[in-house]
């Protein structure tokens, strides 16, 4: 039976993808940690508090529990990172770090560790963008993400670590709420609509951006970790994208349900980001 660890369980993908996890292979067979208490996840299942870069206390969950997977979702997103650059890297590498050296100590026998647009730039082809094509990222996440998918690449090649990836672009759900992400206006978006019927958008109206609902986020995910592991053959991280749309397609969709609903574009500092990726 395959022990899961889930690490940023809190977070908005982590979240959702534990939920799926634990509907496919049981509440007790799927543990849920984070670096914040999760309330409910301790109620549900096993929950552990951990910071994934401490390499020690990783460890010490793994083989509590005897861990076979890990999807490593925990991480300092786009808008955030450009804040606080130093931070991002040491999170989001060393995370990444710390769970390859695992596979590598075969303590685990599988990862899953997601990618992103970002780590396209404004050199990459904006229409039908190839799985292998121009990455020259402009942004803090951006750099780290294609950092962590030569890392990936080079742990599969060098000690045959299965690990597998996607490329997520913007990710919309419901249950929570993102955080410090250039995409998260597409989930704000509805909730103020229904809360104050007003929205202050930070991209501009006509910004196009590739997005996918979280239910279709969640069941490629889990696909692509039942595939057997000699029918991957891109261990960096693959394309996946679903549809596109722009804050002002949104913002008349809704309005088609909430006649009363107002949006103001105030484009800030996430606008540059948004406009380096196709």
């Amino acid at each position: 039976m395959e022990r899961i660890l889930v690490i940023g369980a809190s977070g908005q993908i982590g979240a959702e993808m534990a939920s799926g996890l634990r509907q496919k292979f049981g509440l007790e067979n799927v543990i849920c940690s984070d670096i914040r208490p999760a309330g409910s996840w301790s109620e549900e299942g096993p929950f552990e508090l951990l910071d994934v870069m401490d390499r020690t206390a990783l460890n010490s969950v793994v083989e509590k529990y005897n861990v076979t997977q890990v999807y490593l979702l925990a991480a300092l997103l786009s808008a955030v990172a450009e804040e606080k650059p130093e931070l991002a890297w040491k999170l989001n590498m060393e995370g990444l770090f710390n769970v390859l050296e695992l596979a590598r100590e075969n303590k685990i026998q599988k990862i899953f560790w997601p990618s992103s647009i970002a780590v396209f730039g404004p050199t990459t082809p904006r229409e039908q963008t190839a799985q292998r094509t121009i990455t020259e990222p402009n942004t803090v996440y951006g750099i780290g993400k294609l950092a962590g998918e030569r890392w990936c690449e080079y742990y599969h090649q060098k000690y045959g670590a299965d690990v597998r990836g996607l490329r997520y672009p913007g990710i919309v759900g419901s249950k929570t709420m993102p955080g410090g992400g250039t995409t998260d206006y597409a989930v704000h978006i509805f909730h103020q609509a229904v809360k104050t019927r007003a929205y202050t958008c930070f991209l501009n109206e006509d910004t196009r951006l590739p997005m996918m609902y979280m239910p279709d986020a969640v069941r490629a995910t889990l696909e692509l970790m039942d595939a057997p592991a000699d029918r991957i053959s891109i261990r960096s991280s693959y394309n996946i994208t679903s549809m596109s749309f722009t804050p002002g397609e949104i913002a008349r969709e809704i309005k088609k349900h909430i006649p009363d609903f107002e949006v103001i574009y105030e484009p800030d500092r996430r606008q540059k980001i948004a406009d380096s990726w196709p």
